[in-house]
């Protein structure tokens, strides 16, 4: 019963990231925004996941009660961005996407945490929870495509205040007894940030979801530069989720044959083909279609990986700030400084150099995760 409870939620917080990621910088082109701008916002979204996931994280911790923090943020973070219908000026946008994804970057990683203790001994299993959330991200990002063709982006804040309900609504099924927070332990944990494996992992997710930040701020306006229509688009941002998908389905025999270094380091190679691919064929449909395939790799193969060893660093107590702050670093900090700077990157030098600077800084991971993570499986 908790597998489709906890299903359900990855379901509709990834369903909305579906529509949120690929089409948001759409709506805010429509409202008249340049490049700049919406990579200055789309960087707030990323930039609440520095503080947010880490606050919420501790307050889980501390009380015992991941799911009632879960329910909450999620409800706020639903109230929060009805603010969009007041109003459409860039400080006021500004302001309520600082507010909504304060509440919404904070519910992901506890549920995260509740759904690693769930499994217990058999946390390799998590990639079959996780799915879902890979499901839901393709029904939004395919179906989503045909209907602002049809309509225009001006659709897009209804369609997103749906979902956030959704997810609101999903929180509600699933009970604080899956959280099984675990017996505290003694070490501190500025000790255990400290150990020389954990400094590489969290700087090589800083580097990776920096090198995603021209992909998730630019890649839909960067096609349609190229005279792909937005069903097109949306069919090649499914297909990258589908590879996720698929990847998702292996991990559990990945991670016994492989191990987790070996795997890591097959992930951040993978992210760099990719950008190099996004970078020099954009008018080549099957390439870009071969490259949205690497979702696989940088993302799948790499957050299934990250996932299982914060969960295996940071134990009893310290699993809640432990996910959140793999949220933080990465998502968070890594996610702003991409987003940010991907939109300077495209005024500066234009689309196919910042790609190829996306390419280096993954390349960079790679480099972190062979000389830094070792002896994990």
């Amino acid at each position: 019963m908790n597998y489709w409870r906890l299903s359900g939620f990855y379901l509709f917080y990834f369903a909305t990231l579906g529509a949120l990621v690929p089409y948001w910088n759409l709506y805010l082109r429509s409202l008249g925004f340049g490049v700049t701008e919406i990579g200055e916002l789309t960087a707030i979204l990323m930039a609440t996941k520095i503080v947010g996931p880490y606050v919420w994280g501790w307050i889980a911790d501390h009380t015992g009660r991941r799911i009632a923090i879960v329910r909450m943020a999620s409800l706020l973070a639903a109230l929060a961005f009805a603010g969009v219908f007041a109003g459409r000026g860039y400080w006021w946008l500004a302001f309520v996407m600082t507010a909504f994804s304060f509440f919404w970057n904070a519910s992901l990683p506890q549920l995260e945490a509740t759904t690693m203790n769930h499994l217990g001994s058999e946390t390799r299993r998590y990639s079959r929870i996780r799915l879902w959330g890979s499901v839901g991200f393709i029904l939004t990002v395919a179906g989503l495509g045909p209907l602002l063709d049809r309509y225009g982006a001006g659709l897009l804040p209804a369609v997103l205040l749906a979902l956030f309900t959704a997810i609101w609504l999903s929180s509600l099924a699933v009970p604080e007894s899956a959280a099984d927070h675990g017996k505290p332990v003694q070490e501190p944990l500025r000790r255990v940030l400290g150990r020389p494996m954990v400094v590489s992992l969290f700087s090589i997710c800083f580097l990776v979801q920096a090198s995603h930040g021209p992909y998730y701020t630019f890649f839909t306006i960067y096609l349609e530069n190229f005279g792909y229509s937005r069903t097109s688009i949306g069919q090649l941002w499914a297909l990258g989720v589908f590879a996720e998908i698929g990847i998702f389905m292996l991990m559990p025999r990945l991670l016994s044959r492989f191990g987790a270094r070996q795997l890591l380091l097959i992930a951040t190679g993978l992210t760099s083909l990719r950008w190099l691919m996004i970078a020099v064929f954009p008018m080549h449909v099957v390439l870009i279609g071969l490259a949205q395939t690497l979702h696989a790799g940088s993302f799948g193969l790499y957050h299934a990986v990250s996932i299982h060893l914060v969960h295996r660093l940071f134990t009893g107590i310290h699993q809640g700030r432990g996910q959140a702050l793999y949220s933080s670093v990465s998502f968070g900090a890594g996610g702003a400084a991409g987003s940010l700077a991907s939109g300077y990157l495209w005024e500066g030098l234009g689309p196919e150099p910042m790609f190829l600077l996306a390419a280096v800084v993954s390349l960079m991971a790679l480099g972190v995760a062979y000389h830094g993570i070792r002896g994990e499986s």
